[in-house]
C-alpha cells in the first residue's frame, strides 16, 4: 500500500528528487510522508502527516536520499507513525511497505531484550530486530538480510545508513531499480512511473533479493542464501511518459476521457496474442476470474462474456475471498487476472498456489515490471499509460474491454469483437465530447449528491457494471450505494423502497431488458426515485439519461456515465476527488 523511493547520484539535490518521487507515488498511500538524507555522515529527517508537501521540506543538500508515503495498518495516523524510522543510535533509518504478520512475538521478544519503541508501528519492530542481529553480524546489509529473513507476510525495506550505503531487500511488496544513462544516478521506488524520466535502465527485483548500493554501484544478493546474484537489467520504454492534468481539474477528469484510447490500445494487440490465449481457455478444465475491488468486478464481468459469448464454465473470483477455492485448483485450470498494479496481495496469494499447482496464469496489468505480469504464461498490457487518481476509470474500460475480446476469440469471431469495441470507442468519443450531455450528467450528480443513500439495478451485462458504478461513488462521495441484481430485488431488498429513495437503472436492449423494467416498475410503484441509463426513455423514469445502444459492448458504454456522476458527485461535495479518505490505490497488503 505505501510508496518507497530512494535516491543516489551526484546532480540532483537528493531532497528535491524523492518528493518529487514520492508526489508520484502517493497514490499508494497519503495518510503521512518522510525523507530522510545524508548530509557528512549525519542522517537528519522531516515527517509530516497528511498529503506530500508541493515544497522542499527544510532539510540539508544532500546527494543520497530516501523517502517514504504512508498508507497506515499499524497505528494511527501520526508524525512519530510516519516513516522513516531512525535506529537507536541514529546510524540507519528505515522505510516499509507491508505488513510483518508476527510483529506481536517479534515486538514481545525485542522487550524482553530491554529495546524500547516510540511508535506504534510494526517497521519499528523491523528496526530493532536489524539492530539486534547487527550484533553479530558483520555488516549492516548482514543484518538486515537476517532480520528480514525472521519477519512473516509481505514486506518489502529501504535502509540508509550514516556510511552512504543504501540497503533494500523485497518479498512480496514491489520494488525497482533504476539507472541513469551515465550510470551516475540511481533509484529505488515502488514503481516504474515515478522515476521514468530520469533513467535509461530498470531493474525488477524478484520476492528474495537484496540490493546493496555502495559508492554509486549496485550489487543484487539473495536473501535465502546471502549469494551474489546477476541482475538482468532491462531498457526503460516509460521515458516519454507524461504524468500531468493536461488542462483538467483533476486526474480522474482526464482519465474518463482517455476511455476511447484505452480501447484502441486493447484492439491494437496482436491477434495472435488473442487466440494463443483462447486456445488455453478452450482446453482449461476450469476457468476462474480473479480480482480485488474494481479489478474484481473486471474479472467478474470478464467471466460473463466468456459464459456468454464463449460458452465457458468461467468462475469469478475476488482475491480476499478466494482461498476455499485454493485445494480445489489442478493442472489444467487456468487463471485470468485483470489488475491495475500488477501487485495486488491477496490475488497474487491466490496466483502462486495455482502455480505451485502448475495452473496457467493469463494477466492483463497496466503497471510495467509487476510480479503479476512476469508469473503470467499469458501476459498482456494495458498500454494505457499512468492513471493517477486513485479511483479507477479507464483501466477498468480497459480491463473489460480486454476481457470482452478475449470471449469472442474464445468464440471464433475476434474481428468482429475488434470492429464493435473500435465502434465502441467512436460512440463514448461523442458521449464525452457532447457538452450538452456531461451537463446533464453534472445536474443528476448534484441531485444525487444530497442523498446520503443511493441504490442501483442491473442485471447480465449490466451487473457488474452497476456494482462498479456503486464503487466508484462509494469511494468518491462517501455515501452509501448499494448495487442491487435486479432480479433478486423482490427477494430482499423491496422492503427499502420508500417515497424519493434514489434508483439508478441500466437497462440495455438485450434479452433481459424487459426483466430489468419490471424491477423498475416494482420500486417505482412503491414510490422510489429511479434515475434510468438506458438508449429509450420508460414512464417509470425519475429522470433519464441517454445510453447509446451498443449491442453487446452496451455494459461498457454504461460504465462512462457511472463515472461520470461518481466524479461530479466527489466535486459537488467539496471531496477530495483524486485522493479519497481512506483508501489506496495499490493494495500490496493482505
Amino acid at each position: 500500500m505505501c510508496g518507497i523511493f530512494g535516491y543516489v547520484g551526484d546532480k540532483r539535490d537528493a531532497t528535491e528528487a524523492v518528493m518529487e518521487g514520492l508526489r508520484r507515488l502517493d497514490y499508494r498511500g497519503y495518510d503521512s510522508w518522510g525523507v530522510a538524507v545524508l548530509k557528512e555522515n549525519e542522517i537528519s529527517v522531516e515527517k509530516q502527516v497528511g498529503i506530500v508537501a508541493k515544497n522542499r521540506p527544510v532539510l540539508p543538500e544532500a546527494t543520497i536520499g530516501i523517502g517514504h508515503t504512508r498508507w497506515a495498518t499499524h497505528g494511527k495516523v501520526s508524525v512519530p507513525n510516519a516513516h522513516p524510522h531512525y535506529s537507536t543510535d541514529k546510524s540507519f533509518v528505515l522505510c516499509q511497505n507491508g505488513i510483518v504478520e508476527n510483529v506481536e512475538t517479534l515486538k514481545k521478544m525485542l522487550i524482553k531484550k530491554g529495546y524500547e519503541f516510540i511508535s506504534e508501528t510494526d517497521t519499528e519492530v523491523i528496526v530493532r530486530l536489524v539492530e539486534e542481529k547487527r550484533k553479530k553480524a558483520n555488516s549492516l546489509e548482514e543484518a538486515v538480510r537476517l532480520a528480514f529473513k525472521e519477519l512473516g507476510g509481505r514486506n518489502t525495506v529501504i535502509v540508509l545508513a550514516d556510511n552512504g550505503d543504501v540497503i533494500a531487500a523485497r518479498n512480496g511488496s514491489p520494488l525497482v531499480l533504476g539507472i541513469s544513462k551515465n550510470e551516475k544516478e540511481l533509484y529505488f521506488s515502488s514503481d516504474v512511473f515515478s522515476f521514468a524520466p530520469h533513467v535509461e535502465n530498470i531493474l525488477v527485483l524478484n520476492n528474495g533479493d537484496l540490493v546493496v548500493c555502495r559508492d554509486r554501484k549496485f550489487e543484487v544478493f539473495a536473501i535465502a542464501s546471502g549469494k551474489k546474484l546477476k541482475p538482468v537489467w532491462e531498457k526503460n520504454k516509460l521515458k516519454d511518459v507524461s504524468v500531468d492534468k493536461k488542462g483538467h481539474e483533476h486526474f480522474m477528469a482526464k482519465e474518463i476521457e482517455e476511455a476511447p484510447s484505452v480501447i484502441r490500445q486493447v484492439v491494437a494487440e496482436e491477434d495472435a496474442k488473442y487466440k494463443k490465449l483462447a486456445a488455453a481457455v478452450k482446453k482449461a478444465r476450469t476457468v476462474y476470474c480473479i480480482g480485488s475491488g474494481t479489478a474484481g468486478a473486471a474479472a467478474a464481468q470478464t467471466a460473463y462474456y466468456l459464459r456468454t459469448y464463449g460458452k465457458i464454465n468461467a468462475k469469478e473470483l475476488i482475491g480476499a475471498e478466494a482461498h476455499e477455492y485454493v485445494p480445489l485448483v489442478k493442472k489444467g485450470d487456468l487463471f485470468i487476472s485483470p489488475s491495475q498494479s500488477g501487485e495486488t496481495a491477496d490475488v497474487l496469494e491466490v496466483l502462486e498456489h495455482a502455480k505451485v499447482k502448475k495452473a496457467l496464469i493469463a494477466s492483463h496489468v497496466n503497471m510495467p515490471g509487476s510480479m503479476m505480469t512476469r508469473m503470467s504464461d499469458f501476459p498482456f498490457m494495458a498500454n494505457a499509460g499512468p492513471e493517477i487518481c486513485v479511483m479507477s476509470t479507464k483501466i477498468f474500460v480497459s480491463q473489460i474491454a480486454w476481457g470482452y475480446l478475449v470471449a469472442k476469440a474464445v468464440q471464433g469471431k475476434l474481428a468482429e469483437g475488434k470492429k464493435t469495441l473500435l465502434a465502441t470507442a467512436r460512440t463514448i468519443d461523442k458521449m464525452l465530447a457532447n457538452k450538452e450531455y456531461v451537463d446533464a450528467v453534472k445536474h443528476l450528480a448534484h441531485d444525487l449528491s444530497k442523498k446520503e443513500h443511493i441504490f442501483l439495478l442491473g442485471k447480465g451485462q449490466n451487473l457488474q457494471i452497476i456494482k462498479e458504478g456503486m464503487v466508484k461513488m462509494i469511494e468518491g462521495s462517501y455515501r452509501h450505494a448499494h448495487a442491487i441484481p435486479a432480479g433478486d430485488l423482490k427477494h430482499y431488498a423491496i422492503t427499502l423502497m420508500e417515497e424519493g429513495v434514489p434508483v439508478i437503472v441500466a437497462v440495455s436492449n438485450d434479452d433481459v431488458k424487459h426483466e430489468v423494467l419490471n424491477a423498475v416498475h416494482e420500486v417505482s410503484a412503491r414510490g422510489a426515485h429511479v434515475y434510468g441509463l438506458s438508449p429509450e426513455n420508460h414512464d417509470s423514469f425519475k429522470k433519464y439519461l441517454h445510453i447509446p445502444d451498443t449491442g453487446e459492448t452496451s455494459g461498457i458504454t454504461t460504465i462512462i456515465p457511472l463515472q461520470l456522476l461518481a466524479y461530479h458527485m466527489a466535486v459537488s461535495l467539496g471531496n477530495n476527488v483524486d485522493k479519497p479518505r481512506n483508501i489506496a490505490k495499490s493494495v500490496t497488503v493482505k
